[in-house]
């Protein structure tokens, strides 16, 4: 390497060109991902769509490697093996990345965007710009805009409540509907049944919420203070909120 080997490479637009744009793609979708508190932001970003440009341009560069070779070598390549190289050792960075928190699975949206800025970094270092452009472009939409579209849907079910009271006791379905809103919560259609024999009535229903993460004691504590209980089950539901 020498000084002029350097500028010459550094002047080389079908190498710099697609480097500086897989950095810049990195960082427009890290910044998303830390602007959430993610554990992969925007230096993990950055830094896989520019290391998957780096390792492509190197495979579409066998020909300037300095390598010696017995006499009569025939060498056979495959420039589709670097791409699925890459793929799957990001799918490792990226598996670092989703945990199980509660009943929630936290980090697959993390762990996808991940694989994707290496995908965007192997489309720009084949020099498919226009391409990993419009990847990017897709991609924050996908995080942000849909983001926007997810706040507006019907909430999921959270949790399973299982309620058996006296026979004389007065909650019922709505005063049970009453108390779950007072916590943010929406109940589901709620099943009835009586136990003449124990003198008891039992209600089943699925609770839904926009927070996926629920406090159960809190739950039970709100529903035990408005009547007297022959039994309470409160069985949060495992959800994959992506994030």
């Amino acid at each position: 390497m020498t000084p002029d080997s350097l500028l010459a490479l550094l002047e080389d637009q079908t190498v710099m060109l697609p480097l500086a744009c897989s950095v810049v793609a990195g960082l427009l979708i890290g910044i998303e991902r830390e602007f959430r508190g993610k554990p992969a932001g925007l230096r993990t970003h950055a830094l896989v769509c520019l290391a998957s440009a780096m390792m492509t341009l190197l495979a579409l560069r066998m020909d300037q490697w300095s390598v010696s070779l017995p006499p009569d070598t025939q060498i056979i390549t495959d420039m589709s093996r670097m791409p699925h190289a890459i793929l799957t050792g990001i799918g490792f960075l990226g598996a670092g990345v989703i945990f199980r928190e509660g009943p929630s699975v936290q980090g697959l949206t993390t762990a996808a965007s991940v694989w994707y800025t290496a995908a965007l970094g192997i489309v720009f270092g084949a020099g498919l710009l226009e391409l990993g452009a419009i990847g990017t472009v897709v991609a924050i939409l996908v995080l942000i805009l849909f983001r926007l579209f997810q706040r507006v849907m019907p909430p999921r079910p959270v949790i399973r409540l299982d309620v058996v009271v006296p026979q004389d006791s007065p909650l019922d379905g709505n005063v049970l509907s009453t108390v779950l809103t007072r916590i943010g919560l929406t109940a589901g259609p709620i099943s009835w049944s009586q136990d003449v024999a124990l003198a008891q009535r039992r209600y089943k229903l699925l609770a839904s919420g926009l927070d996926q993460r629920i406090d159960c004691d809190a739950v039970a504590r709100a529903v035990r203070e408005t009547a007297a209980l022959h039994k309470l089950t409160v069985v949060p539901l495992d959800r994959d909120t992506g994030n």
